[in-house]
């Protein structure tokens, strides 16, 4: 039990770092520290968050629409300043839902209720390497199944799904566009993160920096850039999803789509999987 509460204490120490690092240098002390743990933590996810999304935007759309115009993008399928603007639009208006993911996950891992661990000693480096292959999968594997049954069932579609679809073509999608969502439908398809803590150990770092990915991965996807590297879910594959709506509904991998029948492979590139469904 001592240990257990060891344990428990770190993840505490831990999460409290990050809060003071974090809002320390972006609020004034009064502001923040009379809060409750539970609203700082929120708090520290919204503003990270919503920093993350403005600086990585703006620096992606400057170099790949701007700096690099028709390198990567051609002219006619740059996204106009309207698109962008309703998708920051709609973004905002989510992400202080957005926020309540991490902060009710950190929540959970501080009371235990995980099998998240706080060091390292507690397995060796290659039980932790596998942990993270078995996490990873339950997370493709979750994601997939939450992401198709957002467009299987007319109802979620309809009702959640259809806003982020809004942006269907080249010239409408851009990085901006990644957390353009309902925002029930984008903790939806992050909750599989939090599932994958009840089910496998997994460092809180590794976690964090997993949902940090995930963000990174969502900007990229939508960016219409036609690169490929296999096995991953890159952009021309997203593009499809947008453009098709039945195909391609992984997140990192082709391979559930693969598995599932539900691959269309960009014409321009051919990963030696023959595997399209029309």
């Amino acid at each position: 039990m001592a240990a257990e509460n060891g344990f428990l204490t770190q993840f505490v120490n831990e999460t409290t770092f990050y809060n003071r690092i974090v809002l320390s240098h972006l609020l004034p002390a009064n502001l923040w520290e009379p809060l409750p743990r539970f609203l700082q933590t929120w708090l520290r996810s919204y503003l990270t968050g919503s920093l993350f999304y403005f600086i990585s935007g703006f620096l992606w759309c400057l170099y790949i629409y701007y700096l690099k115009r028709n390198v990567y993008i051609p002219q006619e399928s740059i996204p106009t300043r309207n698109a962008m603007i309703q998708q920051i639009h709609v973004a905002m208006k989510g992400m202080p839902w957005y926020s309540l993911f991490p902060t009710v996950s950190e929540y959970m891992i501080e009371r235990g209720w995980t099998k998240c661990y706080s060091t390292l000693d507690q397995f060796n480096w290659f039980i932790c390497f596998v942990y993270i292959v078995f996490y990873l999968v339950i997370v493709e594997f979750a994601i997939y199944w939450v992401h198709k049954g957002l467009h299987d069932i007319k109802f979620l579609y309809k009702n959640l799904h259809a806003t982020h679809h809004t942006y269907n073509k080249h010239n409408t999608l851009s990085p901006f566009a990644g957390f353009a969502l309902h925002p029930l439908d984008g903790i939806l398809q992050v909750a599989p993160h939090a599932i994958a803590l009840f089910i496998v150990p997994v460092h809180l770092k590794t976690h964090l920096s997993l949902l940090f990915l995930g963000g990174i991965w969502t900007t990229n996807i939508h960016d219409c850039i036609d690169s490929s590297i296999w096995p991953l879910m890159g952009a021309g594959y997203h593009t499809i999803h947008h453009t098709t709506y039945k195909h391609n509904y992984g997140q990192y991998t082709i391979w559930m789509d693969w598995m599932f029948g539900t691959l269309e492979v960009p014409v321009a590139e051919d990963d030696g999987l023959d595997q399209k469904t029309k």
